[in-house]
């Protein structure tokens, strides 16, 4: 229990610092590099989690979430991918840090811990993204960056609607 409370309040400790600088921005313009690289970390962490999710998650609806998670991140950072090459804008190879620390805490979980960590990872994850993608189709500057933060987004927001319930009914438990 104490480690499942400590994972829970690491990814929220990990995942916050981002969208709270976001959210204080003001309506300033936003880098658009800063998003690619943002985004195309964040896209590849999502990956990574979701296919440990595949894995290792016990709950149905755990595991159907994760199969599209693959499958919509994917497709999201190949288009990322895409574009960042033709702007010239380098972009991360592997998930940051936290990521990675967030996907060897989970590997070492299993059963209903697992399921519920999980969920709280993704759950957090994705209000990351958006406030991400938010700020970068609002505030960037490249319109193509802009476009596509904006094309992603209604997706993205779909993802958290769809694990929010998923992850409120495994605080219950």
């Amino acid at each position: 229990m104490i480690r499942t409370l400590f994972l829970a309040a690491m990814a929220a400790v990990l995942l916050a610092p981002t969208a709270r600088a976001q959210q204080s921005a003001g309506k300033a313009a936003v880098s658009d590099p800063l998003f690619a690289a943002a985004a195309a970390s964040g896209g590849l962490a999502e990956v990574s989690l979701s296919e440990i999710g595949l894995r290792k998650a016990t709950d149905p609806e755990l595991k159907k979430f994760s199969q599209q998670m693959v499958a919509d991140h994917t497709q999201m950072n190949g288009e990322l991918t895409a574009l960042a090459a033709r702007k010239g804008i380098p972009l991360p190879r592997i998930p940051d840090a936290r990521a990675q620390f967030c996907a060897q805490s989970l590997a070492g979980l299993s059963g209903g811990e697992f399921d519920k960590c999980y969920a709280k990872a993704q759950c957090l994850a994705h209000k990351d993204a958006v406030a991400t993608f938010e700020a970068e189709a609002e505030r960037g500057v490249d319109p193509d960056m802009k476009a596509l933060a904006s094309k992603a987004l209604p997706r993205i927001k779909e993802h958290l609607k769809e694990i929010e319930p998923i992850a409120k009914r495994f605080e219950k438990e």
